[in-house]
């Protein structure tokens, strides 16, 4: 038996998936062994969820609920109905026949698409708030920010002591926590790949937090850099990762080539090559530090990695902080997909987030989160960000036009300026442009009859919210994670009324603070809850 499987962390050695699911139940880490999905009881009138929900031809309705599909061909409802059967929405509208459907009570209630999270690395979740002060690299101020840093702490000091136990329960703990916020669909830029077990791991937590992904194999973070990872396997183990894990297209993960490009040209062209050779979206960083720009421009000319590497429509750009106005047009010339984490770029200085760019080319970005060492994966925050950043920019713009003087200190907006960006915009960002980023739009994004049901149910009755006024405004300016009291994906329950189902979360957070231990005793970083500021 190998050295992983004596520790208490069994592998795949057979090649099947379904084997290694069962190697993993037998040892207590995969989805069964945790009570994930643990069976329910019949639902009848105890106000319990639907029985076997998301199951082949049942059937449920959610009545009566302030329906935003964000579908203009659908529309919105003051007091509609959303119809599903098994997982896919079936009619969304006023009074639905829906014979002996079950029924989820949604008056007094917003009923909406899911959150898509389009960046985040998940692997991270033991480190919450670590880098809270902390910026990219160090920059030689001698500040509280640039003592701490991400790339020096982060990925030179954690990453690379990571084992593949690990990596799987900071994926599901921090999986299971956007569940909870209402972030039904996410990105994960794993980053940790140090040996095949560390991607499976990644992997299997993905599948067993039971929400859409998209499973993003980028490289092994820090370790490479220090050669502490002979396994390493990145990035020629994407076809048995893709043909192990993702011969399916009708499932809930899927997979993304990770191909950074600053990691050297040999890399990038590798990376590109292999992830078009297989038919994978391929996603990077791009961004003001690490020296990308002159990468960038070489890629958007056609001329990067070896020689002959160009950016496509089947690229996810991450930040896009800092890149020249020819690069920026070619990304829009060729329907390449820029993913925005604008929290985290204001805070870790990225560079401004490039919103009012996109606006001038009549683009749109999608929302991510980045890393919850430094902010809140919270996707309420991710859209109130991005539209209080945009709309002080362009206030500003405005109240320059004038002196500040009468009768010149509130001028009239010049046709020229970016228009203010509206709850519904961001509201946008953060469902159906996620999905279209991530390639999901025919199944997800929307609440439009055929796709499937990844549907949230908010609470608008709550201290925080009511009198109800305005739906997109209570969403994104009122609401947090305290009102998203049901949430579905793929037609199936995964939280009810408030309260994720199945799921035993003292233990889950037992075993990530052990995780949490083990890699900062690793890393030899001492753990001070009150470090000087």
């Amino acid at each position: 038996m190998c050295k992983l499987c004596l520790a208490g962390f069994p592998q795949d050695h057979s090649g099947s998936r379904r084997n290694f699911l069962k190697a993993t139940t037998a040892a207590g880490i995969a989805a069964s062994g945790l009570g994930l999905f643990a069976p329910r009881a019949s639902a009848g009138n105890d106000d319990r969820e639907p029985e076997d929900s998301g199951g082949y031809g049942r059937r449920y309705v959610i009545r009566g609920g302030a329906v935003m599909s964000m579908d203009p061909a659908v529309g919105d409802f003051p007091q509609a109905d959303v119809l599903v059967e098994g997982k896919k929405i079936l009619a969304v509208g006023p009074s639905l026949p829906v014979g002996g459907a079950a029924v989820i009570d949604a008056r007094g209630k917003i009923v909406m698409p899911g959150f898509i999270d389009t960046h985040h690395h998940q692997f991270e979740t033991a480190l919450r708030s670590f880098l809270a002060d902390g910026v990219l690299i160090n920059d030689g101020s001698g500040s509280v920010s640039s003592l701490t840093t991400y790339f020096e702490f982060i990925l030179l000091k954690f990453a690379p002591v990571y084992r593949p136990q690990d990596v799987y329960i900071n994926e599901l703990f921090g999986g299971l926590s956007q569940l909870d916020d209402g972030v039904t669909t996410v990105h994960d830029v794993s980053q940790i790949h140090h040996s095949p077990q560390h991607s499976d791991a990644a992997i299997q937590a993905l599948f067993d937090t039971g929400r859409r992904a998209a499973f993003g194999y980028f490289e092994s973070a820090g370790a490479a850099i220090l050669g502490t990872n002979p396994g390493n396997k990145y990035p020629t183990d994407a076809p048995r990762i893709k043909q192990q894990w993702f011969s399916s297209s009708d499932q809930l993960v899927h997979m993304i080539m990770g191909g950074e490009v600053y990691l050297g040209d040999a890399s990038t062209d590798l990376s590109w090559t292999i992830g078009r050779q297989l038919g994978l979206q391929i996603a990077a960083h791009i961004l003001s530090p690490f020296s990308i720009r002159p990468i960038f421009d070489k890629l958007a000319a056609g001329t990067g990695g070896l020689g002959h590497i160009g950016i496509g429509p089947d690229n996810l750009f991450i930040h896009m902080t800092g890149m020249a106005d020819a690069a920026w047009q070619r990304v829009k010339d060729v329907g390449a997909q820029v993913s925005l984490a604008v929290p985290i770029e204001m805070n870790m200085r990225h560079g401004m987030p490039p919103i009012l760019k996109m606006q001038s080319l009549g683009m749109e970005p999608s929302l991510s989160v980045d890393v919850e060492c430094t902010l809140t994966a919270d996707f309420f925050t991710q859209m109130r960000s991005t539209m209080n950043v945009q709309r002080a920019l362009v206030n500003q713009m405005i109240l320059e036009q004038g002196d500040f003087y009468p009768p010149n200190q509130w001028p009239t907006p010049a046709p020229t300026l970016p228009q203010l960006l509206t709850t519904r915009d961001v509201l946008r960002f953060a469902t159906i442009n996620g999905a279209k980023a991530l390639g999901l739009d025919r199944k997800t994004g929307s609440l439009t009859p055929g796709k499937e049901a990844d549907i949230l149910i908010l609470d608008a009755t709550a201290l925080n919210v009511a009198p109800l006024n305005q739906v997109p405004g209570a969403v994104v300016s009122l609401m947090d994670r305290t009102n998203v009291e049901t949430v579905i994906v793929a037609g199936k329950v995964r939280k009810w009324k408030g309260r994720l189902l199945g799921v035993d979360l003292p233990h889950l957070r037992t075993q990530l603070e052990n995780s949490r231990d083990y890699i900062f005793s690793a890393a030899q970083i001492p753990r001070d809850l009150f470090r000087p500021n």
